[in-house]
């Protein structure tokens, strides 16, 4: 029997469904959700992906507001626009895209944006309020695995959950998330001595280390899942994928998988922003 294919592509698409009748409930109460993206500078690969961002807001029906700023811009000019859609009631989402370049302190950037309109999951208070269970917007990666576990009934309670990486916006939100779903978490990373052992014993793998194909398939135990949370120009995840539907019991491809549900979550997070400034 083959491997449980989690196609992200699919789910997305009938998540946008969803998300379009919801723009359009609210557009008949005078609502537009909105989401606002920050681009400093002129990163080709940074520029491809706020595109993307805005079609999609575009398919949904809802509105993006583009701010482009120069490559020489300072940290007092990103915070001083950061804080002019924060105040902007119609904003109801912001994505500061990154990097930004070296001059500007990105920390205090992201931890300036309204955690109220922090719908990619990038603030500080927005990861210990979503670590402690409290109501916050998730990192959009690691969010959109969990809604992707969720949607085809994976239960991961008691689980040996190994996240391979620990940046801010994905291996340890990954892992918090996990942690709040029951899972038994190991954290890893590329300095981690015998990794190969640990992930040898893990029920489900999440590769979000940012190298090409650094998980070899020799290494997941059969009857695992295995998230790839990579992607890569040579068209490859983290994990070597080679024959990984004869060894897991679930899988995320790559492309298709984990990719298209990180921008589904950063439109699904900015409507349910909008939903929320209706209700106050």
């Amino acid at each position: 029997m083959s491997a449980l294919k989690l196609d992200g592509k699919n789910l997305s698409a009938i998540s946008e469904d969803s998300i379009k009748n919801r723009v359009a409930d609210l557009l008949k109460k005078s609502i537009n959700p909105t989401l606002a993206t920050i681009l400093v500078g002129a990163d080709p690969a940074s520029e491809t992906y706020v595109k993307m961002k805005r079609n999609t807001c575009a398919r949904v029906g809802m509105k993006s507001i583009a701010v482009e700023l120069p490559e020489n811009t300072t940290t007092e000019e990103l915070l001083d626009k950061i804080q002019d859609l924060n105040n902007n009631e119609n904003v109801h989402g912001i994505l500061l895209q990154h990097p930004v370049p070296t001059q500007i302190d990105e920390r205090k950037c992201f931890d300036a944006i309204d955690v109220k309109k922090d719908v990619d999951g990038v603030t500080c208070l927005g990861f210990g309020n979503m670590s402690m269970g409290i109501d916050a917007y998730g990192s959009c990666t690691p969010a959109g695995i969990i809604r992707l576990i969720k949607h085809y009934k994976i239960d991961v309670q008691g689980l040996n959950a190994v996240v391979v990486g620990r940046s801010p916006i994905l291996g340890k939100p990954m892992a918090m998330m996990l942690l709040n779903l029951n899972a038994t978490v190991t954290i890893c990373h590329s300095r981690t001595q015998n990794i190969d052992t640990i992930i040898k014993n893990a029920d489900l793998i999440v590769g979000a280390v940012g190298i090409p194909k650094f998980i070899k398939s020799s290494w997941i135990k059969k009857e695992a899942i295995v998230i790839d949370a990579g992607y890569h120009p040579e068209k490859c995840g983290d994990i070597d994928l080679d024959g990984i539907e004869d060894i897991a019991s679930a899988f995320t491809p790559v492309p298709g998988g984990v990719g298209p549900m990180t921008i589904n979550t950063l439109i699904l997070q900015t409507l349910q922003s909008a939903e929320k400034s209706l209700a106050n």
